[in-house]
This record gives C-alpha cells, sequence and structure tokens, in this order.
C-alpha cells in the first residue's frame, strides 16, 4: 500500500474519516422475472436461482485512502453490476450474496450513502438554474441544520473554485437544443461539485469520461486524482481512456464475464499478462490491450472463454490474488451487524434517510427552484398568454354578440359554453404533460441521494404552476364572456369564472397524471390526449345525456366535461326568459334548453363539488405514480 496521502478537508465542514472499502466473494443472479399470468397459472410456483443468469461470480477487492481504482472490462463482464452492489444501488432484480465493508465493519445502505457520492453518467439538471444556484440549492437541502446558511454559501463557493467553475459560476446550465448553456466538460465538473459538497471521503465514478474528447476526459480524469490525494477513496468505471488517462489510475480491476481477472496496481498488469503469454505491442494503449484480450469475440466464443477462465485463474493463484484473498478474510464484522449482501437485501430494499432539512425546508426549497425554472422560460408564459388572447378574440369575433332572439343564436351559445370547456381542458392539460416526464431523471436522483420527500416535491410543483392554472382561464373569460354576449348578470360572469378556473385545474391535475404515470414526453403526448376524446364525447354536448348507451354511462361520471357543462350551462341558462316570437324550434326559456339537454339546474353546486373532488383525485393519483417510481428506484 503507497503511504498516505495528507488529507485537505474543507474549511467550512469537519474533516471527513478515512475510508478503506472492500467487498468480498461478491456473486449476483439475475432473478428470472415471473409474469403475473404465469403466477395466476402456477407455471411458475418460485424463481429458481439455478436458471438465473451469474453476473458476478466471487469478485473481491478493496480500496484505499488516496488510491484511486479503475473498473475496466468489455461489454457485459459485470462492471456496472459491481458498481450497483458497491453502492447499493438498483439491486431490486438481483440476487446478491458476499460482503461489502467500510474500514473492515459491514455497512448499511443508509450509512453508505452517507459517507459516498455517487457521480452517475448522465448528467442531469434543471438547465434553466445557473451554476452557482443550482449548488447553492444543493447545498441547502444536503447540509444539516447545524451548519448556518452563510456557511452554505461559503461552502459553495469554495466548490467552485476547487472544481475551476469560476469563469461559468453566473452561467446558465443549458437545455440542449432550447436553451444554450455550459460546455460538456464543465457539466461533467458540475455533476462532481453536486457530489463532493459534503466533502464525502468515498467518491464513486460510472464512466466519467464518456461522450467527452480526449481533452476533457484528461481534464475530468485530472479532478479525480486530486480528489484521490486529498486522501479520498475513489473507484470509477472507465470507458476506453486514452494512454494518458489510463496512466493516472493507481490501481485497476479487471473484469471478465463477470470474473476477476486481475486487481493491483495498474504498473503490475503488463507483467501479469506476460506471464500468461500475452504481450501488449509497443506504444499500445494498455486499456485497449486487456479489453480485448478479456473481450468474447463472436463467432470464437469458446476460444475466448477458455482464455478468459485461465486469465482469471491464473490471477486466483497468483501471489497477487492470494494475498488479497488472505487480507479480506481478515476483515471482522463487529457489533453483530450481518455481513451477507443478501439479507441486506432482504432486511431492508427500501433506503431510509435521514433528510437533513424540515419537510417547509425542502419545500420552500424546490418550490423556489420552481419558480426560477418557470420565470427564466419566459417564453414559455408568454406563449400560453397569447394563446389564450388570440383564441379568445377569435372566439369573441366569430360569435360577437349573438341573438337571443333566434334558434341559430341559442344554438351557437350553446357551442360556446362547450367550446370554453375544450379550451380550459386542452390548453391546460397539454401544458404539463411535460412537467415531470422532463425532470423525472432530476428527481429520481435526488430523491434517492436523500434531499427532499417526494410529496415535498409535487406539492412544490403543482403549487408553482397553480397560479397559471387560474390566471390563463380568467383572462380567456374576462375577453370573450361580454364580446359574445352570455348571461349579462355579473354574479353568473364570475360563477363561469370559477368554473373555468376550477375545470382548467382539473385538467392541469389529470396531465400531472399522464406525466407520472408515463415515462417520456412522447409517451405522455401519445397518450394523454385519446383519453381526452371519451371524455369529451360524453360531455352531454356531442351526445344526449339520456341517449348515452348504459354500457358507457360510467364515461359520463367520470368526465370533467359533463360536470363542466352542465355547471355552465346552469349558469348561463337558469331562470332566463326567452322570446322568440313565432320562431319554429324555439324554447320558450332557458329552463327549457336545460331539460332538453337534460340537465338538472339544483346540479350546480354538486357539479362545482364534484370538480374540485376531481382536482384532489387526479393530483393524488400523480403523487402515488411518483412515488411508485421513486420507491421502485431503491
Amino acid at each position: 500500500m503507497e503511504p498516505m496521502r495528507e488529507r485537505s478537508g474543507s474549511a467550512v465542514l469537519p474533516p471527513s474519516p478515512e475510508i478503506v472499502l472492500s467487498f468480498h466473494n461478491v456473486d449476483v443472479w439475475s432473478v428470472p422475472q415471473i409474469s403475473t399470468w404465469n403466477r395466476f397459472l402456477k407455471l411458475c410456483r418460485k424463481a429458481n436461482v439455478g436458471n438465473a443468469k451469474h453476473i458476478l461470480q466471487d469478485v473481491s477487492g478493496i480500496v484505499h485512502p488516496g488510491e484511486m481504482l479503475a473498473i475496466l472490462g468489455a461489454s457485459g463482464a459485470g462492471k456496472s453490476t459491481l458498481m450497483n452492489v458497491m453502492t447499493s444501488r438498483n439491486l431490486g432484480k438481483l440476487k446478491v450474496s458476499g460482503r461489502l465493508m467500510v474500514n473492515g465493519k459491514a455497512i448499511k445502505r443508509s450509512t453508505l450513502a452517507g459517507i459516498s457520492a455517487y457521480i452517475q453518467q448522465e448528467n442531469y439538471f434543471i438547465g434553466t438554474l445557473t451554476v452557482r444556484e443550482h449548488l447553492r440549492f444543493q447545498a441547502i437541502l444536503r447540509m444539516g441544520k447545524e451548519v448556518k446558511h452563510q456557511q452554505r454559501m461559503e461552502r459553495v463557493e469554495e466548490v467552485i473554485q476547487e472544481l475551476g467553475l469560476s469563469n461559468c459560476s453566473d452561467t446558465i446550465i443549458g437545455i440542449p437544443g432550447r436553451i444554450k448553456g455550459i460546455s460538456g466538460g464543465e457539466l461533467k465538473r458540475l455533476s462532481i461539485a453536486s457530489e463532493v459538497l459534503m466533502d464525502p471521503p468515498l467518491l464513486f465514478f460510472d464512466e466519467p469520461t464518456s461522450g467527452l474528447d480526449s481533452f476533457l476526459a484528461q481534464q475530468v480524469v485530472a479532478l479525480m486524482k486530486s480528489l484521490a490525494e486529498k486522501g479520498k477513496t475513489v473507484v470509477s468505471i472507465i470507458h476506453q481512456p486514452s494512454s494518458e488517462v489510463f496512466a493516472m489510475f493507481d490501481r485497476i480491476l479487471l473484469l471478465a464475464e463477470g470474473k476477476t481477472a486481475y486487481l493491483g496496481q495498474a504498473k503490475h498488469g503488463i507483467p501479469f499478462f506476460q506471464q500468461m503469454g500475452y504481450e501488449c505491442p509497443l506504444n499500445y494503449n494498455p486499456a485497449d490491450f486487456y479489453v480485448h484480450t478479456l473481450a468474447i469475440i463472436p463467432g470464437a466464443e469458446e476460444e475466448c472463454r477458455k482464455r478468459v477462465l485461465k486469465i482469471c485463474s491464473a490471477f486466483r493463484d497468483s501471489e497477487e490474488g492470494k494475498a488479497l484473498e488472505v487480507g479480506l478474510t481478515g476483515d471482522a464484522v463487529v457489533d453483530g451487524v450481518s455481513n451477507d449482501l443478501s439479507d441486506a437485501n432482504e432486511a431492508g430494499d427500501e433506503m431510509k434517510f435521514k433528510y437533513k432539512m424540515s419537510w417547509f425546508g425542502q419545500f420552500r426549497a424546490v418550490i423556489a427552484r420552481c419558480w426560477i425554472a418557470n420565470l427564466r422560460e419566459p417564453f414559455i408564459i408568454k406563449l400560453r398568454l397569447f394563446q389564450s388572447l388570440m383564441l379568445a378574440l377569435l372566439m369573441g369575433i366569430v360569435y360577437l354578440k349573438q341573438d337571443y332572439n333566434t334558434v341559430e343564436g341559442l344554438m351557437n351559445l350553446n357551442g360556446v359554453v362547450f367550446l370554453f370547456l375544450f379550451h380550459a381542458s386542452c390548453q391546460n392539460a397539454l401544458a404539463v404533460f411535460n412537467a415531470f416526464c422532463e425532470e423525472l431523471p432530476v428527481f429520481l436522483r435526488e430523491n434517492q441521494s436523500g434531499m427532499y420527500r417526494t410529496d415535498a416535491y409535487f406539492i412544490s410543483k403543482v403549487v408553482a404552476e397553480f397560479p397559471f392554472s387560474i390566471f390563463f382561464p380568467a383572462v380567456f373569460t374576462a375577453v370573450t364572456y361580454f364580446m359574445i354576449g352570455l348571461n349579462e348578470k355579473i354574479e353568473r360572469f364570475l360563477v363561469c369564472t370559477l368554473i373555468m378556473i376550477i375545470v382548467a385545474n382539473v385538467s392541469t391535475a389529470f396531465g400531472y397524471m399522464i406525466s407520472c404515470v408515463t415515462r417520456s414526453i412522447g409517451l405522455a403526448l401519445t397518450v394523454g390526449p385519446p383519453i381526452l376524446v371519451p371524455y369529451m364525447l360524453f360531455g352531454g354536448f356531442f351526445i344526449n345525456n339520456n341517449s348515452i348507451p348504459v354500457y358507457f354511462i360510467w364515461l359520463k361520471y367520470i368526465s370533467w366535461f359533463y360536470y363542466g357543462n352542465e355547471a355552465l350551462m346552469i349558469n348561463q341558462w337558469k331562470d332566463l326568459e326567452i322570446d322568440c316570437g313565432d320562431s319554429i324550434g324555439c324554447p320558450p326559456s332557458g329552463d327549457a334548453i336545460l331539460e332538453y339537454f337534460h340537465f338538472d339546474k339544483d346540479n350546480e353546486l354538486r357539479d362545482i363539488l364534484v370538480l374540485v373532488v376531481m382536482v384532489v383525485v387526479y393530483n393524488l393519483i400523480a403523487f402515488l405514480s411518483l412515488l411508485f417510481r421513486a420507491s421502485r428506484r431503491t
């Protein structure tokens, strides 16, 4: 083992402990997924590990403070699975056995999350924030109440300086294809900065150089090296590193077919393979040589597997392999804590975090971020306002001052009422189909890191959107109502505005539900609009309430178009006298129109209350869907 590097802790946070991470005899199987149909038919009563794929086989290793370990191997070698085991993430569909220890002691998943940082391959951010705003948000939620606000901000500035983000600290992060932001290298450094705010002693990197050119990749790995030199324990999956990048790693772990092919000093890897008869060509990248030597080539699978088995067996019997085994078996388990990863899986699949901030503190931080995100995209707000005004003016001009003394005028007014509903429903539902889909990766990562609760996040998003669900339908109604000449009583105008606002919130909640249930914006836009069609069809305008087939009657009672249409029609026609003279087919009163549509004028309050209940129900379904997604990721 190399001499320990001098630690350089944060000036704000207390120095973090030094971590020795070890894993011993790790075996992982993919558990066969049994369909509900097969369970019902009892065709497959129990998952049999013997029929499962053996992903990792007896993998062991150890990493010391101040070291940087690179995990290499061909595709399918088990690199990501081993990283998941070490970080205790995404193990729900896997059967895992073995020991995972820190400083010789078994460790629980929740404890591991508190002392480590996991820098994922993908860079997920709220792109409308600046670099400094993002880091401040992270600091507020990740640092405990005992840390003063001023100290949090000092830590943010400290990290910005350490990771070379000063030049872009006030630059918007950006959204690909929409908002120009910081560069790829700066994005990767920001990912690292987000995780090192709490100065964790253990760092995991998942392919940190993926998608970067050679220059940026070298910069990122140099940054990782500097963190290791401060006494941190660094573990990284690395994909196709250049020879310069590979030379920065102290130790390497080579995986092949789920087995350990080599673990030791990077400079000793080539001599080990030479002893096995595999010579690395002169001036050839050692990383590429290892991957090619251990890869399973299509068409030559049997020969390649024999070579892999030979190398893995040779390492196990080598001095390095034996020394590793002796060192790991000497690790003790103390305090009666279970050292079996399979026990840990069965005992607690769900991470239990002790949140650093109170619920209200989480809510306040997330809603502030939501407001900043909304205000940073004024084009979207302006576009929605433009749509509301233009459609309002168009409808107002087309139906300008309708005549109550003609059958045509009365029919047009009935059509206007339904168009009000259609506009409020479509505009607000379509506007939020992307509300949760777009931020889902960010939410899952931050929620899994214990930054905030699912309910705090969901309520913050709903509250941040709520003013728009009031403002836009109110503007639309105010412009069109008097242009068209709907019921002139001011109290009827106010009730109409109230109903429009409630309908807008129902459709917004419906949009949230679709956004949370579906996995992507494309899927939400594919699924959402077709669901609106039957709701609209049974709203009482296209088909009379009295002629709906009995087997479709349930659709009427779950359609907010029905309750909204009835409420608006009652508000428009209740107790209104009509004088069409001798016109054929002209109703004598507004009550007659309601009777024709089979609307009960005493149902107005009921309809409004049902619409309010629908707002709650759709939001509840959306929240439960989001909660389910969050629980599935642990």
